[in-house]
Protein backbone atom coordinates (compact mmCIF):
# COMPACT_ATOMS: atom_id res chain seq x y z
CA UNK A 1 0.00 0.00 0.00
CA UNK A 2 1.08 3.41 -0.60
CA UNK A 3 2.91 5.22 2.21
CA UNK A 4 1.25 8.97 0.50
CA UNK A 5 -2.19 7.07 0.96
CA UNK A 6 -1.77 5.96 4.75
CA UNK A 7 -2.30 9.79 6.04
CA UNK A 8 -5.76 11.30 5.53
CA UNK A 9 -5.39 14.31 2.76
CA UNK A 10 -6.27 17.14 4.23
CA UNK A 11 -8.99 19.47 2.83
CA UNK A 12 -9.04 23.17 2.81
CA UNK A 13 -12.03 25.18 4.36
CA UNK A 14 -12.76 26.70 0.82
CA UNK A 15 -13.44 22.96 -0.64
CA UNK A 16 -16.13 20.71 0.23
CA UNK A 17 -15.87 16.77 -0.84
CA UNK A 18 -18.39 13.81 -0.42
CA UNK A 19 -18.30 10.56 -1.39
CA UNK A 20 -21.62 8.58 -2.24
CA UNK A 21 -22.95 5.91 -5.06
CA UNK A 22 -19.39 5.14 -6.33
CA UNK A 23 -18.86 9.02 -7.28
CA UNK A 24 -16.29 11.53 -6.03
CA UNK A 25 -17.60 15.42 -5.49
CA UNK A 26 -14.89 17.82 -5.17
CA UNK A 27 -16.49 21.59 -4.89
CA UNK A 28 -14.44 24.22 -4.69
CA UNK A 29 -14.82 28.40 -5.10
CA UNK A 30 -14.61 28.27 -8.66
CA UNK A 31 -15.19 24.24 -10.36
CA UNK A 32 -16.64 21.77 -9.59
CA UNK A 33 -15.28 17.88 -10.16
CA UNK A 34 -16.59 14.84 -10.17
CA UNK A 35 -14.56 11.08 -10.68
CA UNK A 36 -16.20 7.74 -10.49
CA UNK A 37 -14.39 5.23 -8.02
CA UNK A 38 -13.56 2.02 -8.66
CA UNK A 39 -15.15 -0.71 -6.90
CA UNK A 40 -12.15 -2.00 -5.09
CA UNK A 41 -10.97 1.75 -3.47
CA UNK A 42 -13.35 3.08 -0.88
CA UNK A 43 -13.26 6.42 0.00
CA UNK A 44 -14.24 8.03 3.77
CA UNK A 45 -14.94 11.64 4.13
CA UNK A 46 -13.63 12.00 7.93
CA UNK A 47 -12.85 15.27 9.90
CA UNK A 48 -9.45 14.79 10.05
CA UNK A 49 -9.21 14.62 6.31
CA UNK A 50 -10.10 11.85 2.99
CA UNK A 51 -8.43 8.67 3.96
CA UNK A 52 -8.10 6.60 0.44
CA UNK A 53 -8.23 2.34 1.69
CA UNK A 54 -8.44 -1.15 -0.33
CA UNK A 55 -12.12 -2.20 -0.04
CA UNK A 56 -10.88 -5.57 -0.73
CA UNK A 57 -7.75 -7.20 -0.67
CA UNK A 58 -7.01 -7.35 -4.09
CA UNK A 59 -3.87 -7.39 -5.53
CA UNK A 60 -5.50 -4.35 -7.74
CA UNK A 61 -6.66 -2.88 -5.05
CA UNK A 62 -3.39 -2.26 -3.53
CA UNK A 63 -2.33 -0.75 -6.57
CA UNK A 64 -5.11 1.75 -6.77
CA UNK A 65 -4.60 3.14 -3.20
CA UNK A 66 -1.76 5.38 -4.33
CA UNK A 67 -3.53 6.59 -7.77
CA UNK A 68 -6.78 7.79 -6.29
CA UNK A 69 -5.10 8.96 -3.01
CA UNK A 70 -3.11 11.60 -6.15
CA UNK A 71 -6.17 11.65 -8.19
CA UNK A 72 -7.84 13.30 -4.62
CA UNK A 73 -5.08 15.58 -4.09
CA UNK A 74 -4.74 16.83 -7.95
CA UNK A 75 -8.85 17.36 -7.68
CA UNK A 76 -8.71 18.98 -4.11
CA UNK A 77 -5.44 21.83 -5.93
CA UNK A 78 -7.63 22.05 -9.13
CA UNK A 79 -10.63 23.51 -7.62
CA UNK A 80 -8.73 26.24 -5.50
CA UNK A 81 -6.08 27.12 -8.16
CA UNK A 82 -6.42 26.03 -11.90
CA UNK A 83 -3.79 23.86 -13.36
CA UNK A 84 -1.36 25.55 -15.86
CA UNK A 85 0.09 23.94 -18.90
CA UNK A 86 2.27 26.78 -21.11
CA UNK A 87 3.79 25.94 -24.39
CA UNK A 88 5.82 27.53 -27.01
CA UNK A 89 5.78 27.71 -30.68
CA UNK A 90 9.25 28.10 -32.27
CA UNK A 91 9.75 28.42 -36.48
CA UNK A 92 9.61 31.15 -38.87
CA UNK A 93 5.60 31.90 -39.95
CA UNK A 94 4.58 29.38 -37.39
CA UNK A 95 1.48 30.97 -35.73
CA UNK A 96 -1.67 30.17 -32.86
CA UNK A 97 -4.49 31.92 -32.51
CA UNK A 98 -8.43 31.25 -30.63
CA UNK A 99 -11.36 31.51 -33.20
CA UNK A 100 -14.33 30.95 -30.61
CA UNK A 101 -13.77 27.17 -29.25
CA UNK A 102 -10.99 26.29 -31.63
CA UNK A 103 -7.38 26.94 -31.29
CA UNK A 104 -6.02 27.15 -34.69
CA UNK A 105 -2.54 26.29 -35.91
CA UNK A 106 -0.17 27.55 -38.43
CA UNK A 107 2.60 24.85 -38.50
CA UNK A 108 4.18 24.73 -41.68
CA UNK A 109 1.67 22.44 -43.03
CA UNK A 110 -0.66 23.14 -46.21
CA UNK A 111 -2.94 23.52 -44.37
CA UNK A 112 -4.02 24.81 -40.76
CA UNK A 113 -4.45 23.07 -38.04
CA UNK A 114 -7.57 23.19 -36.04
CA UNK A 115 -8.51 21.57 -32.46
CA UNK A 116 -11.65 21.87 -30.33
CA UNK A 117 -10.66 22.95 -26.78
CA UNK A 118 -12.21 20.99 -24.23
CA UNK A 119 -14.87 21.64 -22.15
CA UNK A 120 -13.82 23.25 -18.62
CA UNK A 121 -10.67 24.57 -19.81
CA UNK A 122 -9.49 28.15 -20.77
CA UNK A 123 -6.92 28.80 -23.61
CA UNK A 124 -5.27 32.14 -24.23
CA UNK A 125 -2.61 32.82 -26.79
CA UNK A 126 0.25 35.90 -26.27
CA UNK A 127 2.38 35.75 -29.41
CA UNK A 128 3.50 32.51 -29.78
CA UNK A 129 2.63 31.14 -26.22
CA UNK A 130 -0.16 28.82 -25.68
CA UNK A 131 -1.12 28.77 -21.97
CA UNK A 132 -4.03 26.00 -20.95
CA UNK A 133 -5.71 26.39 -17.76
CA UNK A 134 -8.39 23.86 -15.69
CA UNK A 135 -9.50 22.58 -13.05
CA UNK A 136 -8.48 18.98 -14.09
CA UNK A 137 -5.24 18.32 -14.45
CA UNK A 138 -5.69 15.15 -16.68
CA UNK A 139 -7.65 17.51 -19.13
CA UNK A 140 -4.86 20.37 -18.84
CA UNK A 141 -2.12 17.51 -19.76
CA UNK A 142 -4.10 15.59 -22.01
CA UNK A 143 -5.14 18.73 -24.28
CA UNK A 144 -1.47 20.24 -23.93
CA UNK A 145 -0.30 16.75 -25.53
CA UNK A 146 -2.13 16.73 -28.36
CA UNK A 147 -1.54 20.60 -29.37
CA UNK A 148 2.00 19.56 -28.75
CA UNK A 149 2.14 16.50 -31.17
CA UNK A 150 0.59 18.80 -33.89
CA UNK A 151 4.22 19.42 -34.56
CA UNK A 152 6.62 18.19 -32.42
CA UNK A 153 10.04 19.94 -31.94
CA UNK A 154 12.45 18.23 -33.98
CA UNK A 155 16.30 18.37 -33.14
CA UNK A 156 18.23 19.84 -36.39
CA UNK A 157 16.44 23.03 -35.94
CA UNK A 158 14.56 23.30 -32.73
CA UNK A 159 11.28 24.24 -35.05
CA UNK A 160 7.96 22.96 -33.45
CA UNK A 161 5.61 22.80 -30.22
CA UNK A 162 7.04 22.50 -27.21
CA UNK A 163 6.63 22.46 -23.00
CA UNK A 164 8.07 25.66 -21.86
CA UNK A 165 10.11 24.18 -19.55
CA UNK A 166 11.63 21.33 -22.56
CA UNK A 167 15.06 21.22 -23.49
CA UNK A 168 15.32 20.14 -27.17
CA UNK A 169 18.58 18.23 -27.79
CA UNK A 170 20.11 19.51 -30.69
CA UNK A 171 21.85 17.67 -33.23
CA UNK A 172 24.51 18.54 -35.32
CA UNK A 173 23.91 18.94 -39.32
CA UNK A 174 25.43 17.52 -41.38
CA UNK A 175 29.48 18.41 -41.89
CA UNK A 176 30.99 19.13 -45.31
CA UNK A 177 34.39 17.34 -45.76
Amino acid sequence: MSRLAKKPIQVSSKVSIESAGGMLTVKGPKETLTKSIHSSISIAVTPEGVMVTQADNSRLGRALVGTYAAHVRAMLAGVETPWKKVLQLNGVGYKVEVRGTDIVLNVGFSHQVVLAIPEGLTVTVLKNTITIEGADKQRVGQFAAEVRDVKRPEPYLGKGIKYDDEVIRRKQGKKAV
